[in-house]
């Protein structure tokens, strides 16, 4: 019963130890040995290069943290040197994509900007032409105001020329037959 009290706390324990189980990367800025225990008087097992990845299985003792490295080592390194951000041998490939997409997005924008600088341009030169049309119709329209002010005067001082000269004739035929004799009557007691 002891056996079996014990299996099932060793089961416990290590199902545990599994659900602490993290991917945790060493330091960027290091290289260090992974000892056989918790300190530097454990032998080496081997080294890990700054950046690589490794699994952190929750253990600390001291300044030392448990893990395994990418070769499936288990060992022990300096707590100072396990970080659970990426390091930049993880970072730099994506970093290095987003890189060439903003640079995609960038020349895009550029290229817009250009479009548009062009566009803006012939925009421009168009509202200038626009606005030299405008004033040549606006000066080609106050002449032609200008032309039928003058007609309509002419033609006020043609009428009024006239009226006067009808007036005149008409005076000098009332004058005229003023002065014509006029024949006399007869009388009725002529025979004749």
């Amino acid at each position: 019963m002891l056996r079996v009290i014990h299996f099932f706390a060793l089961l416990l324990l290590s199902m545990g130890a599994q659900a602490q189980v993290s991917t945790h990367y060493v330091s960027d800025d290091v290289f260090t040995y992974i000892h056989g225990g918790p300190g530097t008087e454990f032998r080496i097992i081997g080294s890990i290069e700054a950046g690589q990845p490794i699994t952190f299985n929750g253990k600390t003792e001291g300044e030392y943290s448990q893990i395994v490295d990418n070769k499936n080592r288990e060992g022990w390194i300096r707590s100072d040197f396990v970080t659970d951000k990426p390091s930049l041998r993880e970072r730099f490939p994506q970093m290095e994509k987003e890189l060439i997409k903003v640079n995609e997005q960038l020349n895009n924008i550029s290229l817009n900007t250009d479009n548009a600088a062009q566009d803006l341009q012939l925009a421009n030169k168009k509202i200038v032409e626009l606005q030299t049309a405008l004033k040549s119709a606006l000066t080609e329209r106050d002449l032609a105001r200008e032309k039928v002010s003058i007609n309509q005067d002419e033609q006020q001082f043609k009428m009024w020329q006239q009226g006067g000269m009808i007036a005149g004739f008409g005076a000098l035929i009332g004058i005229i037959l003023v002065y014509i004799p006029r024949p006399q009557r007869r009388k009725n007691s002529r025979w004749m």
